[in-house]
């Protein structure tokens, strides 16, 4: 008994910071790769590194990001914090 007494509290440490640290950390990363899996040509979208454009061609590991005055640049899908528009297609579709 005295043993399950030493145990009991480490347990409970652990089962709070799965719940409040590890699992949300999990679903935000999850959330991320759906994302960058899901990217189409014509969404709007902003680089990590803060540059605003257009997804303007998709490769496998790669996109090409079509800027403000019309220049291309390429960057990693991982680049991708965040899509702030889909394309015009998708939203037809809905």
């Amino acid at each position: 008994m005295d043993m399950l007494a030493t145990i009991a509290p480490l347990l409970l440490m652990f089962v709070l910071f799965y719940f409040l640290l590890i699992r949300p950390q999990q679903k935000r990363q999850k959330a991320v790769t759906q994302m960058q899996t899901d990217l189409k040509k014509g969404d709007k979208v902003v680089t990590i590194g803060g540059l605003h454009g257009f997804v303007d061609a998709i490769d496998e590991d790669k996109i090409v990001i079509k800027c403000g005055d019309g220049s291309r640049l390429t960057y990693d899908r991982q680049a991708v914090r965040e899509v702030t528009e889909s394309s015009a297609g998708d939203l037809l579709s809905k």
